[in-house]
């Protein structure tokens, strides 16, 4: 009896291990997505303030070919100005459309997030990225380029004739006696910066009037050291310094009421003089220098020259001719925008690659300067 019951139990077994081995079939196989195709109505948009409510361009694109219902593909579009590869691109997500529309105020809004001017003819791209919900797959678009002008709106807050910053920095000094070195530069229609050295994690707040609190400027709650909302009243909380001490520019944009501090370079004294030295003049750095190189101040934080340039090259910024190691040099940037310190170093800045006479803006508020094709 015991071997029949080992006998039927083996079989069991073996029977068992049988079924096991039972061939599957097939998994489904899918095939991968394909990019979605995007295209815009229109090459150029240029509203005007009346049309604030007219639809002004729609993006349409192609669904991706994923495995899985259109209703739950995944898309972001970006948009950013064109040449930048979407490095600063503004980006919105949506689930299972193929469209965007987008309303002249809508659109307007989004360029100037993007940092455009008002009234300027700009270049800009379009993409679109697909996925799965989870974000697997992602297929990006061909570009769309089209032009868009932005269109002067109010801004949220009412830009004032001059900026300064009062706080733990300089003993909450609201007086005449403050100095110059805690006022801002206007950068722009509706911005101002300024390089401030914070180091004792205090806090400060902006004021347009020396001696007046009551038309001061005050953060929002839900701002932090680095960025944020505000509004104009006598009022807390204050904006809060960055928690590591050190050199940063703070910018103050009226026209969408924000703020934004980022670690700079120091900010130095603006010099008695400003000269610019460099291949249109053969290096000359020397009392022979001719006059039409000296740039002129037009306020207590700002140069300005009006200067050929005939061939690529590069030059350097002097405040005392025979001295290089005053001198000023590019950080960051290009020909035409970037930012600078004091330093006899490399690199100088660039020749716009295009001949002519330009205009040349160096601010040292803001450590900023900028080549405006005249």
């Amino acid at each position: 009896m015991k071997h029949i019951f080992k006998i039927t139990s083996y079989l069991f077994a073996v029977a068992l291990i049988l079924s096991a081995c039972n061939k599957v079939g097939d998994l489904p196989f899918y095939q991968s997505g394909k990019a979605s195709q995007l295209t815009a109505t229109a090459t150029t948009v240029a509203p005007e303030p009346k049309d604030s409510l007219t639809e002004v361009i729609t993006f349409n694109w192609t669904f991706p070919a994923y495995s899985i219902e259109e209703a739950k593909t995944k898309y972001i579009l970006q948009i950013d100005s064109a040449g930048r590869n979407f490095s600063k691109a503004e980006s919105m997500e949506f689930t299972g459309t193929l469209n965007k529309t987008f309303l002249a105020k809508d659109l307007n809004a989004l360029l100037l997030k993007l940092g455009l001017s008002f009234g300027v003819e700009y270049g800009v791209e379009a993409r679109i990225i697909s996925s799965y919900p989870n974000n697997n797959e992602r297929l990006t678009s061909n570009t769309v380029t089209f032009k868009a002008t932005p269109y002067k709106v109010p801004p949220k807050i009412p830009v004032p004739a001059a900026l300064y910053l009062v706080g733990t920095i300089n003993g909450w000094n609201n007086s005449s006696s403050l100095e110059t070195k805690y006022q801002f530069s206007q950068i722009g229609e509706t911005t101002f910066a300024g390089i401030f050295n914070f180091q004792d994690g205090g806090a400060y707040k902006l004021i347009q009037e020396l001696g007046n609190w009551s038309t001061q400027y005050h953060m929002i709650d839900g701002g932090g050291p680095l960025s944020g909302q505000f509004e104009q009243k006598d009022a807390e909380p204050g904006f809060p310094e960055p928690f590591v001490p050190g050199w940063y520019r703070v910018t103050v944009d009226f026209q969408n009421a924000t703020y934004t501090v980022a670690p700079s370079s120091a900010r130095g004294e603006t010099p008695a003089n400003l000269y610019i030295v460099g291949n249109l003049n053969g290096w000359n750095n020397s009392s022979s220098l001719d006059p039409k190189y000296t740039f002129t101040k037009e306020n207590p934080f700002v140069y300005t020259l009006d200067v050929d340039f005939t061939e690529g090259g590069i030059y350097k910024l002097i405040q005392e001719l025979g001295i290089w190691s005053t001198q000023f040099h590019r950080t960051t940037g290009d020909a035409l925008f970037g930012e600078f310190e004091q330093a006899d170093s490399d690199p100088a800045f660039l020749n716009p690659e295009t001949p002519g006479k330009y205009r040349i803006r160096v601010d040292f508020a803001a450590n900023y300067y900028w080549l405006t094709k005249l």
